[in-house]
């Protein structure tokens, strides 16, 4: 579906991962930007996008604090817990 979507905006697929567990698409914009979608352990989906062409710069340190809460305790992310008909249907 994503493969048929970036193809129909231009997108040059690169590569394609059909592996079961961890799906993965790559491709190319017609302005040279790199993009990429992975999917993950239990459904972790991520979305990658290389700009063709920029310098580097200063990033400004974060001026306001986490507005989520975070179990001290815990060492990563908690893995998501929604569920949507669409994307958590499990139909090839």
């Amino acid at each position: 579906m994503i493969d048929r979507a970036w193809r129909e905006s231009g997108y040059r697929i690169k590569s394609v991962n059909n592996d079961s567990e961890a799906p993965a698409i790559f491709a190319q914009t017609k302005d040279g930007f790199g993009v990429s979608l992975i999917v993950g352990g239990e459904g972790q989906v991520f979305f990658e996008v290389d700009s063709p062409c920029v310098e580097e710069s200063e990033v400004a340190d974060p001026t306001g604090e986490p507005t989520a809460p975070v179990d001290p305790g815990a060492e990563g992310i908690p893995r998501p817990n929604v569920r949507s008909p669409f994307w958590s249907a499990g139909a090839p």
